[in-house]
This record gives structure tokens, sequence and C-alpha cells, in this order.
């Protein structure tokens, strides 16, 4: 019996120490861990953030590319009949948002999703406009027309597109 209990004087105590070296070893590990993801997090903002940035600006520039005042600007031809004016604004539209779709990897979801809608309301103005055209309409109609549509808009969903980019590229910093 007193063997028994001289062992366990012995175990008890060492096993309590071995118990707290592990808590303690456990907790240090735990902090490292947390450390290194802190580190790789930061690492990896540094490494992406001036990529983020650029998609930022391009899908910005998208959407003033194809905001209905700027499109019908660069675009007019007096000369081009209604029709085919309003089939280059669509084109144009198409071709801007193509060159542009690989920005959603950086962008976020919701403001990936704004970029595509604010896109898509922009044909449904554009094509608006060209139902109201008869066959002998000019390009000159349609831009009448397409402006008078956004006068009556209001905001349009390029530029809500645009100030919701802005306040989310302001919130990576």
């Amino acid at each position: 019996m007193e063997i028994i209990l001289n062992i366990a004087l012995v175990i008890l105590p060492a096993g309590a120490v071995l118990y707290t070296t592990y808590l303690f070893l456990k907790k240090q590990s735990e902090k490292e861990i947390i450390h290194l993801n802190s580190e790789l997090k930061k690492e990896r903002q540094n490494f992406f953030l001036p990529s983020r940035v650029e998609s930022y600006q391009r899908a910005v520039l998208l959407m003033e590319r194809i905001h209905p005042n700027s499109l019908v600007m660069r675009l007019h031809n007096p000369g081009l009949p209604a029709q085919m004016f309003q089939a280059e604004l669509l084109k144009a539209i198409r071709e801007e948002y193509d060159h542009n779709v690989a920005q959603q990897i950086f962008i976020s979801l919701p403001g990936w999703e704004m970029v595509r809608n604010s896109k898509e309301e922009t044909i449904k103005i554009i094509n608006l406009a060209g139902k109201q055209m008869t066959p002998i309409s000019m390009s000159s109609d349609l831009a009448a027309k397409i402006f008078e549509i956004i006068a009556e808009v209001g905001q349009l969903p390029s530029e809500i597109a645009v100030d919701y980019l802005k306040k989310e590229l302001q919130q990576l910093f």
C-alpha cells in the first residue's frame, strides 16, 4: 500500500505538470496559428489589393462608357437610320461588358450584380426608345428619344452602380 501511495505521490504531480505543459503548448500553438493566419491574410491583401483596385476602376469605367449619354455622344452618326444606330449602341454595350467580364473575379458579388443589372437596364432603355421609332427615323431621333427617357428616369442604373462601387472600394481601405 505504501508503494502505491509513493507512486501516486510521484505520478500525480508529474501528471499535473505534464497536463499544464500540454495546455500551455496547445494555447501557444493556437496563438501561433492565429498569428500566421493573420500574416497570411495581410500578405494576400497586399498581393491582391492592386488587382482589386484596378478591377473597381475598370468597372467604373465600364459604367461610364455604357452610360446612355456617353454611348450616344461617342457613337452618334447623323446619317444612320435609327434601327442601325440602335444595333450599334447595343453592340457597343455588349463589347464593353464582354471586355470587362473578368473583373468580376475581384469585385464582390453584389457589386458585380449591380454592374450586370446596370448593363441590362441600359439595354432596356435603348430598346424602349428603339420601339418608339418609325422605319424612317434617323439616329438623331433615336438619340433624342433616349435623352428624353433618361431625363424621365432620374438617376440611371449605371450612376447607382458607380456610387455603389465607389463605396465598396472605400471599404477596402
